[in-house]
């Protein structure tokens, strides 16, 4: 099974699996991205998969559906464009000889879902969305400091192998945010001279792992007593889990 992340807009990637003939797409924003990874491999798109409704994610969708006949499987609760096959946690979609569960993780929007798939003799994946990013979280939008934490405890409870698609390249001004809040984490620090040597390359940052996201990022951290200090510097009334999270949020929000 090959991964292919294909770059979008300023800093998006739709990911691509393909077994050589056939293809499915995660979050394809533009369709254009996609028919031209398709022509140049010689491969068949059968499925596209939503993660959650904002346009740099479904802005495609209806024009390849249109164009290759491929099924369209999204969040249940999310407004992406029809015809589609609505999911939840705990369903799965059986797709180019893979299984897919459902994870319901909503934060960034009200009704955001992840895919994982465990393929044969390869590492798991997961594709996030804007839930997780390498050292850093999607934003709220839509869902509360509490739901987004658990989602984010969801997703770091997965094999440390699991290779974390995010859906965009945010990971060297995530780190930079992750060194404020850790500035002697040393897994960060060596993560952070291995991105900039990536950057530097113009080749993707991505995917990361959940191992190291767990080493490094500060949204999945948000229980070490290193990084409660730090968040208290910044907001003294974070106490609790879900107002240290909030408040470390909000920091980011504003650095």
């Amino acid at each position: 099974m090959n991964l292919i992340p294909l770059p979008a807009f300023n800093d998006n990637y739709i990911w691509m699996l393909h077994d050589g003939a056939r293809a499915l797409v995660v979050d394809p924003g533009e369709a254009h991205v996609v028919f031209e990874a398709i022509k140049r491999l010689g491969l068949q798109l059968e499925a596209i998969l939503v993660t959650h409704h904002h346009n740099d994610h479904t802005g495609g969708v209806a024009e390849l559906r249109v164009a290759t006949g491929a099924q369209v499987f999204g969040p249940l609760l999310e407004c992406v464009p029809e015809p589609l096959t609505r999911l939840k946690e705990g369903d799965t979609v059986h797709l180019l000889g893979l299984t897919l569960q459902v994870l319901d993780v909503p934060g960034h929007t009200a009704g955001h879902i992840a895919f994982y798939a465990q393929p044969q003799d390869q590492a798991p994946l997961l594709f996030c969305g804007d839930t997780l990013f390498s050292a850093g979280s999607g934003r709220l939008f839509e869902g509360t400091p509490a739901q987004m934490l658990a989602s984010l405890g969801k997703l770091a409870a997965l094999p440390d192998n699991t290779r974390v698609c995010c859906a965009h390249e945010y990971t060297a001004s995530g780190l930079v945010f992750a060194r404020a809040v850790e500035p002697d984490n040393q897994a960060l620090i060596a993560y952070q001279v291995k991105v900039k040597a990536l950057v530097k390359q113009n080749v993707p940052t991505l995917p990361s792992s959940i191992g190291l996201e767990n080493a490094v990022n500060p949204f999945l951290r948000t229980h070490l007593p290193g990084v409660i200090r730090a968040v208290q510097q910044f907001d003294a009334s974070a106490q609790d889990p879900v107002s240290v999270f909030a408040a470390l949020r909000t920091w980011k929000n504003q650095f």
